[in-house]
């Protein structure tokens, strides 16, 4: 199941990549719209890619589903409260694959819950 998982978040946003690096105009458009073109595109396609790369790895792969997390809740709050819900009439595509990819994320830090549990006690203070 966490191969699966790891395969639909990479192909969800991998194919993402493609539209913001190579300029797609549905890319351009968005990110024109969030006031950040074409720096964020980019920007936000770096980020994505290393996010990728991190969930591959075994020892980053908590930083990896971490990055997810931040990376989808950013594109759902863009698309609730900025964009709509539909982009270009897209009849919502982008919005579901945001949301799809942070439930696959959540399900995968379920399976991962452990290495969570490290993650989280080592930024803990102790006393």
């Amino acid at each position: 199941m966490v191969i699966l998982l790891k395969i639909i978040l990479s192909i969800i946003i991998g194919q993402t990549l493609f539209f913001k690096f190579s300029g797609a105009a549905e890319s351009i458009y968005i990110f024109t719209q969030l006031g950040v073109e074409p720096w964020g595109r980019i920007g936000l396609g770096i980020i994505e890619l290393i996010a990728i790369l991190l969930l591959w790895f075994p020892h980053t792969l908590k930083y990896g589903i971490v990055l997810v997390f931040g990376l989808m809740l950013g594109a759902m709050a863009s698309h609730l409260f900025l964009l709509g819900i539909v982009v270009l009439n897209d009849g919502g595509k982008l919005f579901i694959l945001a949301v799809v990819s942070f439930l696959a994320a959540l399900l995968l830090a379920y399976y991962k819950r452990e290495e969570f549990k490290l993650l989280i006690s080592n930024f803990v203070v102790k006393r």
